[in-house]
This record gives structure tokens, sequence and C-alpha cells, in this order.
């Protein structure tokens, strides 16, 4: 089995991706030691580099990735963005900021973006992708799975609140799914055959 250090202090995230790849024998694994990536780049691609990069530095693993991502809603120019996990101090008071925020607002148009970014021992990237979910921000938190934003976000193609979803629909849908199916097809397509020959 590949093991794939998966740069990030977030034991949710790291079952989510587990659960996307189970099928492709491969397992991430959380960096050693004290991770405290400085992210100080402006876009989301950026960010999952220095994440990457840092992760990196504990050389236990020949790939590390890491992701980037955040909710961006139209009528506030693209805001939380890159600032999401950071925009209040909790998770329920991000999504109460948010909501009063938008409380006057009928755009409602938003989507979560996702950056990945995978490198190898010495930083150098060896692959990345950007990918979207679409919806609207609901009025009111519904379903409780999830976590972060996802209990006021409407997914578009599937008429339901993301924390409505189960976890294997949400790894089917999602901006995090989409770029990991993105990664994994690079990993088993060149990777794994480069390595092998």
């Amino acid at each position: 089995m590949l093991k794939i250090t998966l740069a990030t202090g977030n034991e949710h995230k790291v079952e989510e991706i587990n659960l996307i790849a189970r099928d492709y024998n491969i397992q991430f694994v959380l960096p050693v030691g004290e991770f405290n990536p400085i992210e100080d780049s402006d876009n989301f691609l950026g960010n999952a580099y220095c994440k990457a990069r840092c992760a990196s530095e504990s050389q236990i693993t020949e790939l590390y990735l890491a992701d980037d991502s955040g909710l961006c809603v139209e009528a506030l120019n693209g805001e939380p963005g890159i600032h999401s996990a950071r925009y209040a101090p909790t998770a329920k008071e991000r999504i109460n900021k948010l909501l009063g925020v938008m409380k006057n607002i009928d755009n409602r148009k938003a989507h979560f973006t996702c950056a990945m970014v995978i490198v190898d021992k010495n930083a150098k990237i060896l692959f990345q992708t950007q990918q979207y979910c679409h919806g609207e921000i609901l009025r009111e938190e519904i379903g409780n799975g999830g976590f972060g934003y996802d209990p006021i976000f409407y997914v578009e193609e599937e008429k339901k609140g993301m924390a409505q979803l189960t976890s294997e629909k949400k790894a089917q849908v999602s901006h995090r799914a989409k770029a990991l199916n993105e990664v994994l097809k690079w990993i088993k397509d060149e990777y794994v055959q480069s390595q092998n020959k």
C-alpha cells in the first residue's frame, strides 16, 4: 500500500480522504510532530503548496499532498475564500457570521473551491488541480453530517444541503472529492507507472 502524507492537522479531513482513496490501495497519514505551515499566498493553489512544502520537511513518505479549500460567495466578491477557516474563531461562529452578513442578500450563489498540490521530498510540484462544488447559501442550518460550512451549503446537483448527504454521496460530489479523484487518477496512471519502469 502506498502511504502519502496529507498536509493537515485535521483528522476529519484524513478520514474523508481515506474513504475516497480506499479503492486505490493508498493510505493517507497525518504529518509527524508540529505542523504549522505559513500560508502567505493570495490564492488556493499557492496556499496548498505552502502546506505541502511544510509537510515535506518531515521526509516520512515519498509524496506529500495538501489541499486548500474554502467557500466563495458571489455576492461577497468571493469571500470568505482563502480566509474561510479563519473567518471567525469556531465553526459555529463562522456559520453565524456568514448568515448574519448574508441576512438581507438575495443572491445566495456560492461555491466551494478545493485546490490540491502533490509534491515530492524536495518540495517539487508533481501535480496540481483545482475543483469546485456549486450551490447556494441556505438561510438556516440543515442536516447533521459534514463539518465546516456544510450545514449552510445547498448542493445544486443533489437538491440537498451538504450536511444532509451521506459520506458516500459527499465522496462523489464535493469539491474535495473531485480534486482528490484527479490526484488519485494521476497517481495511478502516471506516478505508479513511472515507479514500475
